[in-house]
């Protein structure tokens, strides 16, 4: 794994910090308990409920190693503190796909917040990096899996 820092923003290091304490405080007490009660049970080695406790035990483990990880590379940039309409981590771009004219509105987040059901996309991604250091009124193209897109960017902004 690399060392390499991970931009995250406030709000979403704040959503992994509660997700890593939920699994901490809630998922692992709950699953040792399940464990202890299907051992309750006895014979271990036809104990179906012994059997998914403790696999889930490993599933558990492995998120918070998995989340432990991603704090460990964190570094948390918060949008406000940018102004101006050049796009940078975390900036709000209206945009307008010159083929639909459909509008489009994605907020430029780290890769583990990315979530473009909630209209977040990561830096990392095809329209995340052909937006970076463009301006508005700028017109791009993307090389999406889908094929290329032309893309206008009407506003930025940092909320």
């Amino acid at each position: 794994m690399s060392a390499e820092r991970e931009p995250i923003t406030p709000a979403g290091y704040d959503r992994l910090h509660k997700e890593l304490e939920h699994a901490k405080n809630v998922e692992r007490p709950n699953n040792i308990k399940a464990i202890e009660e299907a051992r309750a049970h006895g014979d271990l080695s036809e104990n179906a409920e012994y059997h998914a406790a403790k696999e889930e035990q490993g599933l558990i483990a492995a998120k918070i190693s998995k989340l432990e990880g991603i704090f460990s590379r964190a570094e948390i940039i918060d949008p406000k503190i940018y102004k101006g309409s050049d796009i940078v981590f975390g900036a709000t771009v209206h945009l307008i796909d010159a083929e639909t004219d459909e509008k489009l509105t994605y907020q430029i987040v780290g890769t583990y917040e990315a979530d473009i059901k909630k209209g977040t996309i990561s830096i990392e991604s095809p329209i995340g990096k052909a937006l970076i250091g463009k301006q508005e009124g700028d017109d791009v193209r993307v090389n999406a899996p889908g094929g290329v897109r032309e893309l206008s960017i009407e506003k930025v902004e940092y909320k």
